[in-house]
């Protein structure tokens, strides 16, 4: 054993406070530790999630006061599967991000790592931490790092673009602050499992108001309609490798949380359907949106956003079937769409408006990058035999087994509209002749980006042809979702801890 959940979230606060002191030694660890601390990570969650699978839920206390009274770590085949992903893409992203731009100066690529560290950290904290006022606390870390990398650059759009976001956090804030208040006020609690044990106590008009207010709260950060109007701009002018962190690992950590939230904190009649119904109307308004766009940045912001809206859907339909469903389109988005952003960002590398325009015939001048585009294009819109197309495989057969025949109509014509405007990007690449005098000139990527987006490529086609690789872990992890007196009996009275 490696060490236990408690150093996932330590080891990189611990480093970010670390790195400027280093730095001033030799200004190239900036750069090197933020990897090594997230490959820790990485091994760590990896190493975990195959132990819990085996043993059963970890749960971690913190200076020795056991749950509800004191701040608790729970570490299942839920919480492990997505901390897991999220460490293994912020590696990923790490690699990748290594003199993406080479006139980045050591100021600016301290603080880049440095949050991109703090970030994953966070994100992994929100998914992992057994009580709600600390999910705030990480929310909260979580939103200074993505503030401050929407900004990263200067002189463009990106101060007005962190400034929504910004603003819209705020307002989260403060929305999860008063529906935590009504929960405390009520039980007594912030552990979220004595929180689901007492939820049949609590009056049901704070009930109710608790739960809007925390679905307000959250689905800013999960991107869910008509909440998310701040993602296509933090997408577009953030760097390429930030815009994969965001649909790879913030978002994914959002939607955690509403889950959480509706399956086992509350027991709320019509939970299921709200999800259901606003999970359609995202998907349907990213993708006709995506559909319209000029910039290939906004396009895949679009596009991340409606996924989303599916994966809503798929944990709308409130069974086993539907939870696998919506873990495996997490878990390929995961993969898939940091790919797009990886690829896409050097499609348009030497270019201010990143025009999907500015595309056209560069498969021609960068066949390796262009393929991979394609590659990510064809597995995100479901075609066999690559990733996407089982996970989306899975939500149509999840809806069919509860007899959700209009919800099957409308995945499928969304699905038509996906498939055009990835298509579109596809043709202009491959078949339309490169303009000369465009702002595009082509740019290779670095080797380290080569690694990244080869890795990315080789997780989709394994995934494609050897589903079976992953959908043991994902039945665990949608049981585990769907069966509160299980997490309630391990966090209060059984879990296990890894700490002597």
């Amino acid at each position: 054993m490696v060490g236990t959940p408690v150093l996932l979230i330590a080891i990189p606060l611990l480093a970010a406070f670390v790195i400027p002191l280093v730095g001033m030694i030799w200004k190239e660890l900036v750069r090197i530790i933020p990897g090594l601390v997230l490959a820790y990570m990485m091994v760590l969650s990896v190493t975990l999630l195959h132990y819990v699978s085996v043993h059963g839920t970890i749960v971690e206390t913190i200076a020795g006061w056991s749950p509800p009274w004191g701040i608790n770590l729970v570490f299942s085949p839920l919480t492990g599967l997505l901390a897991s992903i999220m460490t293994i893409l912020g590696f990923l992203v790490w690699m990748y991000s290594y003199r993406f731009k080479r006139n980045v100066d050591f100021e600016p690529a301290k603080k880049y790592f440095i949050f991109l560290m703090m970030l994953v950290a966070s994100a992994v904290g929100m998914v992992i931490t057994g009580d709600i006022f600390n999910m705030f606390v990480f929310i909260e870390i979580m939103g200074i790092s993505a503030y401050t990398l929407t900004a990263f650059y200067t002189g463009r759009n990106s101060a007005e673009a962190a400034f929504k976001y910004l603003m819209m956090g705020g307002l989260a804030s403060s929305l999860l602050l008063i529906a935590i208040a009504i929960i405390y006020s009520q039980l007594g609690t912030l552990n979220m499992a004595d929180i689901a044990s007492k939820i049949s106590t609590m009056n049901p008009g704070y009930k109710i108001t608790a739960l809007v207010f925390f679905i307000t709260a959250i689905g800013i950060e999960a991107e869910m309609f008509p909440l998310n109007g701040w993602a296509p701009d933090a997408y577009s002018e953030a760097p390429g490798p930030v815009g994969a962190a965001f649909a790879g690992i913030t978002v994914k950590a959002g939607i955690y949380v509403i889950i959480r939230i509706v399956f086992t904190l509350f027991d709320v009649p019509g939970a299921y359907d709200f999800l259901l119904v606003i999970g359609l109307i995202t998907l349907i308004v990213a993708e006709t949106t995506a559909l319209r766009q000029e910039r290939l940045k906004r396009m895949l912001a679009y596009s991340s956003i409606g996924q989303m809206g599916l994966v809503v859907v798929a944990f709308g339909i409130g069974t086993v079937e539907g939870a696998y469903a919506a873990l495996f389109l997490m878990l390929n988005h995961a993969i898939i769409k940091p790919l797009l952003f990886f690829s896409g960002s050097y499609l348009v590398f030497n270019s201010k408006e990143k025009r999907i325009c500015e595309v056209n015939g560069l498969g021609k001048y960068m066949p390796f990058t262009s393929v991979l585009f394609a590659l990510g294009a064809f597995a995100i819109v479901g075609l066999p035999p690559f990733a996407g197309f089982w996970s989306k495989l899975s939500v149509l057969t999840a809806a069919a087994n509860e007899g959700l025949l209009l919800i099957i109509s409308l995945i499928l014509i969304v699905s038509v509209i996906e498939i055009v405007y990835y298509f579109r990007v596809v043709n202009r690449i491959f078949f339309l002749k490169y303009d000369k005098s465009t702002s595009v000139v082509p740019h290779r990527p670095r080797f380290n980006a080569v690694i990244t987006m080869v890795t990315l490529a080789i997780l989709i086609l394994v995934i494609g042809f050897y589903p079976d690789a992953v959908t043991g872990l994902l039945h665990n992890a949608s049981q585990d979702l769907m069966n509160t007196p299980e997490y309630i009996q391990n966090v209060l009275h059984g879990g296990q801890s890894l700490i002597r």
